[in-house]
């Protein structure tokens, strides 16, 4: 395996912008693992399922493929809704577990960003981030998102939605997310993005001579 960057956090803490200026930085391919819980929420509120039906949910994680992540329907508040609500699910859990680590298991190595990177998709990665900040923040930065995007949306229910969303990927009990033992914190709260991904950016070049280091080593 190549050198592994895991990029964990809540939603609209910045770790998906500083994931990829990451995989530009040390030329790593990049997964933004959220896009894969969408796009199982999204396809099962097309097929008609609810996203509460774990094994109709799961079924749809199993023939996901890389082609359905570029749907900008993935990118909608809703879409970020339905992935929260299928991620609590195991068994979509586990059928998403091997795309992950296949896409990790890289000889070029590979960044990526979600909420159970460094925990339990790439537990022994090289370099690990937390990336977080204060729900307000988040959702202000989502709000701010989703009025670029044409979306009209209330701030006090954006930071409602953020918050229910922090409940219930924190709580679920299969790979909650968490900031992992060994995971440096990286609190974006007073920063811009620039500042944020080069703080990003000095951490994992330590974690790279790190293992650079280690592999060197006799």
């Amino acid at each position: 395996m190549g050198f592994v960057v895991a990029v964990d956090g809540p939603a609209a803490s910045g770790k998906g912008t500083i994931a990829a200026r990451l995989g530009a930085a040390f030329g790593l391919p990049v997964l933004d693992t959220g896009l894969l819980y969408r796009a199982v929420g999204v396809l099962c509120e097309r097929a008609g399922h609810d996203p509460g039906d774990g094994a109709a949910a799961a079924t749809v994680a199993a023939a996901l493929s890389a082609e359905q992540l570029g749907d900008p329907a993935l990118r909608t508040r809703r879409a970020g809704e339905l992935a929260s609500r299928v991620a609590v699910h195991p068994a979509v859990r586990a059928a998403l577990l091997d795309l992950q680590r296949a896409f990790a298991r890289q000889e070029s190595g590979a960044v990526l960003d979600g909420r159970d990177i460094g925990t339990v998709i790439c537990p022994q990665a090289p370099a690990k981030l937390y990336v977080t900040a204060t729900p307000e923040v988040r959702a202000e930065r989502r709000w701010k998102q989703l009025a670029a995007q044409g979306e009209a949306a209330d701030y006090a229910e954006v930071l409602a939605d953020t918050r229910r969303r922090d409940a219930r990927d924190g709580g679920r009990e299969t790979a909650p997310m968490a900031c992992a033992a060994d995971a440096i914190l990286l609190d974006t709260t007073e920063m811009t993005i620039e500042h944020a991904a080069d703080a990003a950016r000095r951490i994992v070049e330590a974690a790279r001579a790190r293992w650079e280091a280690s592999k060197a080593s006799p």
